[in-house]
């Protein structure tokens, strides 16, 4: 627990937003792992308490104050999200900025698998999941106030060049596959370039469900949203049918049928009908770019072990992984 939490200042701005603070129990939150998350119950009341960890940090990194914004504008819309409470940029309270939110009590999934579900509820989960991030991408980012929330157009350009760069940059051998996708994917960049409000990281564990009847009470993680190409998010929740459970999170390999967990294709077709997009058209890139984004997410991550900033074997593991999953992106392309 960081002890600047338990602080007599936030006992007394938590007062000051008429919660009782004459019984305060905090605790950390499983998740929220690169932005420290703790449950602060007052009295009866239950609240979020989402901060920035301490020390020195990336000017972008971190940004609670984003994800505040925009979940804030999300209050009025079709997608849930917890009701924000108050964000405090004043670092002297306990430290760092951070922000307030309400504590919804429902249910977290973190194996895709749903193993205490039965097959119908497998596929309402599923099924729901869709209707959200369809939801998301339905909205006017305008009318909601989020105009410059990010830079419209030219998304996959931006991302590839951005990403490439940093895998580039490091000092450790780049594995083949990762390699052969920087080289392929700024050539076949889809024509089509619709822009909306992206999530960033839409899994099944960054959502909330109602405990009864499984629909989802709030989306949560919103410090990589952006405005981007919806297709990306589509996409990123899709590798999971791809990636092998002994590999990383996802499905793949899994008797979808059995399990009553829709196949990639069918989510697909799900999410078209609701949208009306055609996502089928350049699938195959939308695939490759996001095993391309996660492999040099890992291969940054492996770069850290190696500079000191975590174990040797650290760095093994997530440069494996980062090669396996480029392998798993250019399969789908036909690329070996």
């Amino acid at each position: 627990m960081d002890q600047s939490i338990n602080h007599p200042r936030l006992h007394t701005y938590l007062g000051q937003l008429g919660l009782d603070t004459r019984s305060i129990e905090i605790e950390s939150l499983v998740g929220g792992q690169s932005n420290p998350t703790y449950k602060i119950r007052c009295g009866a009341d239950c609240v979020v308490l989402r901060k920035k960890p301490s020390g020195k940090l990336l000017p972008s990194a971190h940004a609670i104050e984003r994800e505040y914004r925009v979940m804030s504008a999300l209050a009025s819309t079709a997608v849930p999200v917890p009701k924000m409470l108050a964000l405090c940029e004043d670092e002297s309270l306990i430290g760092t900025p951070f922000y307030l939110m309400s504590y919804l009590a429902g249910q977290v999934f973190h194996d895709q698998s749903l193993p205490q579900m039965s097959s119908i509820e497998r596929g309402a989960i599923y099924d729901e999941m869709n209707r959200v991030l369809a939801a998301i991408h339905q909205l006017d980012y305008r009318q909601i106030g989020l105009e410059s929330f990010g830079k419209p157009g030219n998304y996959f350009a931006r991302q590839v060049s951005r990403w490439s760069k940093q895998v580039q940059e490091t000092t450790i051998p780049i594995p083949s596959a990762l390699a052969q996708l920087i080289e392929w994917l700024p050539h076949h960049i889809p024509s089509d370039d619709e822009t909306t409000l992206v999530h960033g990281d839409f899994r099944l564990d960054n959502l909330v469900f109602h405990p009864k009847d499984h629909t989802i009470m709030g989306v949560l993680d919103w410090e990589l949203s952006t405005l981007g190409h919806p297709l990306a998010d589509l996409s990123y929740q899709c590798m999971a049918w791809r990636i092998p459970p002994a590999l990383w999170r996802g499905i793949g390999g899994l008797d979808l049928q059995y399990l009553g967990i829709p196949s990639e294709e069918d989510y697909i077709k799900a999410y078209e009908a609701r949208t009306g997009r055609n996502a089928n058209a350049d699938w195959n890139f939308y695939m490759a770019y996001n095993f391309f984004r996660i492999a040099a997410i890992l291969h940054g991550v492996a770069q850290r072990a190696v500079d000191g900033n975590a174990s040797a074997q650290d760095a093994a593991e997530n440069g494996k992984k980062a090669g396996l999953l480029a392998e798993i992106g250019l399969q789908g392309l036909g690329i070996h």
